[in-house]
C-alpha cells in the first residue's frame, strides 16, 4: 500500500495517520509494523512518532516472515548483558537477568535468552524439541532471574531433559513473599492448572483436578510485613512458586499477576519493576554423570528491597 501525504493530513504522527487508513488494522500493530520496517516513509523506515510532512510518500511493504535465526540477530543486538557461570562443551549455565524472556515464538520480537544463544552458538539452533527454545528445558518467568542451565547438543538436552522428567533436579530458589509466615518449615502440594481465564495458574487442593505440584519451604528471615524464604521446587509446573505462596497467603513482592489489590498497590508504592524470586541454586548431573551444583548471590536490586523493608 502507498499514501501521499496531504496538506490536510501533514502534522500527523505516522501511526495514528496509518490507524485513520487502515481500518482493519489496530495502531498496536501497525507500531509493530512500523518497528519491524515494514512501513517507509520516502524510502526510509522510521519511527512510529514520526510526525508526517506534507508530500511525504508512505509504503506500507508485506514484510518476509523472518527465519528464527534472522530474529535471533535482531533481538540480540538489543541484549542485555548475561552472565555466564560455566560453560563446556554440553552445556552452559547462566544467570538471567530480570525482564529477558527465556525464549518467544513467532510472534515475539523483543530479545530473548534465546536469541542470544543463537548469536553465540548458531549450531544450537538444531538441538532441543522446539526451534523457538534451542537447547533450552526449562525456563524462568520473564521477571524472575537465576540460573539456568542450556544444552549444547541434543546429546546432553535428552540427558537433562530425562533428569527433569525424573525429577531428579535439585532447584532451589530465595523468595520474597509479603506478610509474616509462622511456621518455620512446610510444603504446599495445591496442585496446579490453567486458570479459566488470563494467563494465571489456579493452585487447588489435591482433591481437586490439576497437575501435581510440590514446593519445600523454609523461613530465612521474617520481617514485621514480609518474610523471606527459601523454596525447593520437586515438579516444575508453570508459575508454581507464584501461584504456590499466593495461595497460601503470601504473594510475592513485586508480582502484579497473582497479587492482591493490597499488595498490587504495595508493588506500585515500592517502585518496584521486578518480582522478588532468584533461583539461586541448581544442581545436575552432567554427561560423565557427575553431580555439578551452582549457587549465586542475590542481585544487587534484591539486597536493595530487603534493606528497604521493614
Amino acid at each position: 500500500m502507498k499514501f501521499t501525504i496531504n496538506a490536510e493530513n501533514a502534522g500527523n504522527r505516522l501511526d495514528k495517520f496509518l490507524a485513520e487508513a487502515i481500518k482493519d488494522t489496530t495502531r498496536s500493530q501497525l507500531q509493530k509494523s512500523i518497528k519491524d520496517g515494514s512501513v517507509l516513509v520516502n524510502g526510509q523506515t522510521a519511527s512510529p512518532h514520526q510526525f508526517l510532512k506534507e508530500g511525504d510518500q508512505i509504503d506500507f511493504v508485506q514484510a518476509k516472515p523472518k527465519t528464527v535465526k534472522e530474529k535471533a540477530a535482531v533481538q540480540a543486538s538489543q541484549m542485555p548483558d548475561i552472565e555466564i557461570i560455566s560453560e563446556n562443551d554440553d552445556y552452559v549455565v547462566v544467570n538471567k537477568p530480570n525482564g529477558l524472556l527465556a525464549h518467544g515464538d513467532e510472534h515475539t520480537t523483543e530479545p530473548t535468552l534465546a536469541s542470544w544463544l543463537l548469536s553465540r552458538h548458531p549450531d544450537i539452533a538444531s538441538v532441543g524439541d522446539d526451534p523457538f527454545r534451542p537447547g533450552i528445558v526449562h525456563r524462568l518467568d520473564k521477571d524472575v532471574s537465576g540460573l539456568m542451565v542450556v544444552a549444547k547438543n541434543q546429546k546432553f538436552f535428552n540427558k537433562i531433559k530425562k533428569q527433569f522428567q525424573n525429577r531428579t533436579i535439585f532447584k532451589r530458589y530465595t523468595a520474597l513473599a509479603y506478610g509474616k509466615i509462622a511456621r518455620d518449615e512446610f510444603t504446599i502440594n495445591f496442585n496446579i492448572e490453567r486458570a479459566a481465564s488470563g494467563h494465571k495458574m489456579a493452585a487447588k487442593p489435591t482433591s481437586q483436578e490439576g497437575k501435581e505440584a510440590e514446593s519445600e519451604v523454609s523461613v530465612i528471615k521474617r520481617y514485621i510485613n514480609y518474610t523471606l524464604v527459601k523454596v525447593r521446587i520437586k515438579t516444575g509446573r508453570t508459575h508454581q512458586i507464584r501461584a504456590h505462596l499466593a495461595a497460601y497467603g503470601n504473594p510475592l513482592v513485586g508480582d502484579q499477576l497473582y497479587g492482591t489489590s493490597t499488595t498490587k498497590k504495595l508493588n506500585e508504592k515500592l517502585k518496584t519493576d521486578r518480582i522478588y524470586l532468584v533461583s539461586d541454586e541448581l544442581s545436575f548431573k552432567d554427561a560423565e554423570n557427575k553431580k555439578q551444583t551452582f549457587n549465586i548471590e542475590l542481585p544487587q536490586e534484591f539486597n536493595d528491597m530487603l534493606a528497604r523493608i521493614k
